[in-house]
């Protein structure tokens, strides 16, 4: 059975596999360890963000978001310097 998910790249080990973290509402619930080639070139970054089927624990298809992807560095990047502001009182 395939299922959906929205998974982050978290990191690359050995320029050879990435892991990635599944998130169901907004938690990680599980990773997935794949070959970096399966992930479409573009999103090969830490902090990228996919849509991905999954059947039987092997990726099928992942669908880099861009969008989303820059959504994420975006809000990290404020909330860091929020408190990087808050260290320097």
């Amino acid at each position: 059975m395939t299922e959906s998910a929205t998974a982050v790249l978290d990191r690359i080990v050995d320029e050879q596999k990435a892991v990635l973290l599944l998130e169901s509402a907004d938690r990680v619930v599980d990773e997935l360890v794949v070959n970096v080639e399966t992930l479409p070139e573009v999103g090969r970054r830490e902090g990228a963000v996919f849509d991905v089927s999954i059947d039987d624990g092997s990726l099928v298809e992942a669908t880099y978001r861009p969008e989303e992807t820059r959504e994420r560095r975006e809000t990290a990047r404020e909330r860091f310097d929020r408190l990087s502001e808050r260290l320097d009182e």
